[in-house]
């Protein structure tokens, strides 16, 4: 507003204009977040008519199919070692599980191969232990890391943990997966155990596993 300065003699009349807003009128911001908000709703209907995923705040994720299989070896035989060893003894007898109590604890390092024969291409081995956590069922608790040695994923690991119902009539025993590393660091999915083999006598199972993994890239 006008405003006015006195000196001796001297009268000075000082007109002080406001200055250009430096901030944007309202108006402005309602125009320019209208236009944000139909660019956005273009995309979005371009999308849903040509079958274009979009993605909010990141990358779509990836699917991987993996098929192997594990040999899981309690007894050794002659150029055979054992690959799943005891290391704690349980207290009560399984029902229908032979000599297995419940507590009965094995490290595990088990092949894992490209098919169901012991001499097929090696993908790696599943380190880790299996523990009988039920008192009333077969059903041990199982944390391996699988680790690559071969193919696309060759150095990288995915962890697995669940419970593994052997004797379940359901054929699929299904396992999740919690993590990877390396190519498939971040990993998320489930495994699906299957038995291919199984020898009552010794113990020595041949398992097919499948894993479904998803990863943001």
């Amino acid at each position: 507003m006008p405003w006015s300065i006195n000196s001796e003699n001297t009268s000075y009349l000082v007109h002080r204009s406001a200055p250009p807003s430096l901030v944007p009128s309202r108006a402005a911001n309602m125009k320019h977040g209208n236009s944000m908000l139909l660019q956005l709703a273009l995309l979005i209907s371009l999308s849903l008519a040509g079958g274009v995923a979009v993605v909010v705040g990141g990358s779509a994720p990836t699917s991987t199919h993996l098929l192997f299989y594990m040999h899981d070896l309690v007894t050794a035989y002659p150029g055979a070692p054992a690959t799943a060893v005891r290391v704690a003894r349980g207290t009560t007898p399984l029902p229908t599980a032979g000599s297995l109590r419940f507590g009965d604890t094995f490290v595990v390092d088990d092949a894992l191969t490209e098919g169901p024969d012991a001499a097929s291409r090696a993908m790696g081995r599943a380190q880790g232990f299996y523990l009988f956590a039920s008192q009333t069922e077969l059903a041990p608790l199982l944390c391996v890391n699988v680790v690559f040695t071969a193919g696309p994923h060759n150095g990288s690991t995915v962890a697995v943990l669940g419970r593994d119902l052997i004797l379940d009539k359901v054929d699929v025993r299904e396992l999740a997966v919690v993590g990877g590393t390396g190519t498939l660091r971040g990993v998320t999915g489930y495994s699906e155990f299957r038995t291919h083999t199984l020898n009552a006598t010794d113990g020595n199972a041949v398992l097919k596993i499948d894993m479904y993994l998803s990863l943001s890239v």
